[in-house]
């Protein structure tokens, strides 16, 4: 199961890895970042074989407190492609 997570300052890629992983080993754990400049962009994804290691991270960290700011995790929706107006 892949989650969102959200609300992310002033994060490394390793303590990122090291917030999600006492609830299951991530496959993959990476902050966003601007393609062009590499600034992290405020949020992440965690992916997860295990389902449960996944509700439990969304248990436990959802709305902990982290550098001030309170954190938004859910489950990550499928990406949308662009739309035309």
């Amino acid at each position: 199961m892949k989650l969102y997570i959200g609300n992310i300052e002033d994060m490394s890629d390793t303590q990122f890895n090291e917030m999600v992983s006492p609830f299951g080993t991530p496959n993959t754990a990476n902050i966003a970042k601007d393609r062009s400049t590499g600034v992290p962009r405020g949020f992440g994804f965690v992916d997860y074989a295990n389902d449960e290691h996944a509700r439990a991270a969304i248990a436990g960290l959802n709305g902990k407190e982290v550098n001030g700011h309170a954190l938004k995790v859910n489950e990550a929706r499928p990406k949308v492609a662009g739309f035309k107006n």
